[in-house]
């Protein structure tokens, strides 16, 4: 039987026994199709004069001594945009950021206080459209296990983890929906305890679960 026909329970136990962090590496080498809000509605038209803008976020991993875990942020409740989702810090690609990278580290620090100093870059997900209009480089990196979060209040109003194992499960990812613009949108779904990360985050950390599935 093949990794794929494997039940998740054994892959779970398989991956106890191995270190997590060098599959994920081994899926990051593999290329794979982008992805978009657009993914799970065929039928939304998009604007043929829409323009993306760039974006980066920080997949941020991990370990302080009960595996990894990927660190995930509460958006502030007073926020114009998103206000109260899940998200991976990051933001728009600013012009005096020298790229992507630069940008996903610096929005993490002044986020939540990580320093780049305190990360280790293993590569990135595919780009990732959103429905406002932003192209979303993720980069995904190692984090210091000493490493304590300082969330910016103005922007931030929690930081906390989820276990990488059950962000890998893809059985977890659960489709829903909402009406959007008078339409009804689906979208990806992949609630932990008392959080529900949807939209792009979940879409993007499903992408990377179909590639550990691999």
């Amino acid at each position: 039987m093949i990794w794929t026909q494997l039940p998740w329970e054994f892959k779970q136990a398989m991956l106890q026994k191995t270190d997590l962090i060098d599959v994920v590496k081994t899926a990051l080498a593999r290329p794979w199709a982008a992805s978009s809000d657009f993914d799970l509605n065929k039928g939304f038209q998009v604007p043929a004069d829409r323009v993306l803008r760039p974006a980066s976020v920080l997949v941020g991993i991990i370990d302080q001594g009960n595996g990894p875990a990927v660190i995930l942020t509460k958006r502030a409740a007073a926020l114009k945009h998103h206000p109260g989702q899940i998200a991976f810090p990051g933001g728009k690609v600013d012009a005096t950021d020298v790229d992507g990278r630069a940008a996903a580290l610096r929005e993490s620090d002044e986020e939540i206080g990580l320093r780049a100093t305190q990360t280790d870059i293993i590569g990135t997900l595919p780009t990732h459209d959103t429905v406002t209009n932003f192209q979303v480089t993720p980069y995904v990196a190692l984090v210091e296990n000493n490493f304590s979060a300082t969330p910016e209040r103005g922007e931030v109003d929690e930081v906390f983890t989820v276990p990488l194992t059950h962000l890998m499960n893809v059985e977890n990812y659960v489709i829903e929906h909402r009406f959007w613009q008078g339409q009804k949108r689906f979208f990806y779904t992949v609630p932990y305890g008392p959080y529900y990360v949807w939209g792009a985050t979940a879409r993007m950390l499903r992408g990377l679960a179909e590639q550990v599935k691999m």
